[in-house]
């Protein structure tokens, strides 16, 4: 797999091609920025350094008060996405 970095000038990709890609080659151009070369599974270092961070990791402690207000938020959000569905739904039975 090659990795080509390149930037969007004018709403337009400019790659160079690399050496070893003669014309007519066909590539296939992945965006966004995920931080990952390839779909490769991780080696079992990575595993393992990853599995050892996460035992180090905390308990979160989230205040009562906190809690609550974080509850009543998420209600408040979920009955307003059930009000847009509720609306949305209303013009298709019309």
């Amino acid at each position: 797999m090659t990795t080509v970095r390149t930037v969007i000038h004018d709403r337009r990709i400019e790659v160079p091609a690399p050496d070893d890609l003669t014309d007519g080659t066909a590539v296939v151009l992945t965006t966004g920025n995920d931080g990952g070369d390839d779909d490769t599974p991780m080696p079992p270092e990575e595993i393992a350094r990853v599995l050892a961070a996460m035992k180090r990791l905390q308990p979160l402690e989230i205040p009562d008060d906190v809690a609550a207000d974080l509850d009543a938020w998420e209600r408040r959000l979920n009955q307003r996405g059930i009000d847009r569905a509720d609306e949305d739904g209303e013009g298709a039975t019309r």
